[in-house]
């Protein structure tokens, strides 16, 4: 019987048993979980070297090599069999015969499962197909897989078990292997342009003794040295800036938050976030920065700068379009007038008419965003900066001289998501208390969101921040990796 009938007829509840059964005859013999296989060879390694050369070739050359990975495919027939191994790279086929590896160690290698990890050493060869292929020697089982792996195409469908039971989507999704990839080949991009722009990668704490830096909510954990409440943070800006206060120009960090918040496709209670400060800039150079920055990972992870995605065609390689929040609102909604974004009652008015709750502390700012998102952020797909925010909502951002009530502020919105958020940084202590103050008044009415009062923020305000330009940028990758 063939291990798709085996599996066909048997329960899960069996396969697991006869996976067990099989482990311990594998420790009675002595040799179970070896540690002393050392793999020689990645199969990317061996295809790009070795798979342009031909049958005859490949004989003459008696190239030896040492491969290990999972069995992710298995042909066994009566004294020849095929296996597939997968490693970090990718795939490479194994020819075992009896003749070559002897009668004891063929018979144990029947038993082998899929999902199985062993390690061999052969000599290459091509099969009468031309399939680049290990003609086995010597092989090894190195460690025994207990549970079954999900089926290619019917195992792991289900989003939630491919997020929380990560191994499982990359043990059988290339995509998603690729995804991690390519992950870290952006990060290393990140990391070579900060550098090449003078720069300095610094790490700020994680555990603070009051949150702050952003609008969100708080983990709350327990310090037991201290018999204190600690705050894991929600993001590292104030301690960012202190550096800039006590004397550096320019600083990034690429590292992990924390926001008590709801779990979807565009939020995640942990993820990493990209920060950069810029003394003696503002946000339009900052919007700068992010444009180059961005376009010069595009072409070094996909050699364009043009992305598709999700039906989408994307140019990082064109000017970003620069739209004020309010134009975009009055864009999208030709009913309304930007004369009445001065007018409370008339907001109060709009947002009704559009089936937005207005909550009676909010002011002109509030309501200005809350119609911006309802309205326009999920239509904005081509790179856009929407700058200009309301002050209300901007309370660690400088005001703009011509316009008090807004904001040198920028967010980079792409397919309707927010993909950064920057601005020119407040220096003024006085004006920085009363924002935070009125934050405090929020929390008071109910916004758990709401910043605290950073006393010792506003004494490093008060040595004097210089002119300076910010930019984060979050994404919500732990669903693309462990967690």
């Amino acid at each position: 019987m063939n291990e798709k009938n085996q599996a066909e007829e048997l329960s899960e509840l069996d396969v697991l048993t006869l996976r067990r059964k099989r482990l311990d005859e594998w420790r009675k013999s002595g040799k179970a979980y070896p540690n002393d296989f050392r793999r020689g060879n990645l199969a990317e390694e061996v295809r790009t070297l070795h798979e342009q050369k031909s049958k005859f070739e490949l004989e003459e050359e008696k190239i030896s090599v040492s491969v290990a990975g999972r069995v992710v495919l298995r042909r066994v027939m009566g004294k020849a069999s095929f296996i597939t191994l997968q490693d970090s790279s990718g795939r490479i086929q194994l020819y075992v015969r009896q003749d070559k590896i002897g009668l004891e160690a063929y018979e144990e290698f029947k038993q082998w499962d899929l999902g199985d990890i062993v390690g061999g050493v052969g000599y290459l060869m091509k099969t009468n197909k031309g399939e680049l292929t290990v003609d086995i020697k010597e092989i090894r089982l190195l460690t025994k897989s207990l549970r079954p792996m999900p089926e290619k195409h019917k195992g792991l469908t289900d989003l939630e078990k491919r997020y929380r039971q990560r191994y499982l989507d990359l043990m059988v999704n290339e995509k998603t292997r690729n995804i991690f990839q390519l992950r870290s080949l952006i990060i290393s991009k990140i990391r070579q342009f900060f550098a090449g722009k003078g720069f300095l990668e610094v790490e700020t704490p994680m555990l603070l003794n009051q949150p702050g830096g952003a609008a969100a909510l708080p983990f709350i954990t327990r310090y037991n040295a201290l018999d204190a409440s600690m705050y894991l943070r929600v993001a590292p800006e104030l301690n960012l800036k202190r550096l800039i206060v006590g004397g550096f120009d320019k600083i990034f960090e690429l590292n992990r938050n924390f926001r008590n918040e709801g779990i979807s496709t565009k939020h995640n209670p942990e993820f990493t976030m990209l920060e950069f400060y810029w003394a003696y800039a503002d946000y339009h150079d900052a919007m700068e920065l992010t444009e180059t920055l961005l376009k010069e990972v595009a072409l070094a992870a996909t050699g364009s700068t043009t992305i598709k995605f999700d039906g989408a065609e994307l140019e990082f390689g064109n000017p970003f379009a620069r739209k004020t929040m309010r134009q975009m609102i009055c864009e999208r909604d030709p009913n309304i007038n930007e004369r009445e974004l001065d007018d409370l009652e008339s907001l109060r008015g709009i947002a009704e008419r559009i089936n937005i709750s207005v909550n009676q502390n909010w002011g002109k700012g509030k309501i200005i965003m809350e119609l911006f998102e309802a309205l326009v952020e999920s239509k904005i797909q081509q790179p856009t900066f929407v700058i200009d925010h309301p002050a209300e909502v901007s309370p660690l951002a400088r005001r703009k001289p011509q316009d008090p009530d807004l904001t040198e502020r920028f967010e980079l919105f792409i397919m309707g998501k927010e993909i950064a958020n920057g601005f020119s940084e407040l220096n003024d202590p006085e004006d920085q208390a009363e924002r935070f103050q009125a934050q405090v008044k929020a929390r008071e009415s109910g916004d758990k969101e709401a910043m605290h009062f950073d006393h010792d923020y506003i004494a490093a305000l008060e040595y004097g921040l210089p002119p300076t330009a910010k930019q984060r940028r979050s994404s919500t990758d732990s669903r693309h990796s462990f967690g």
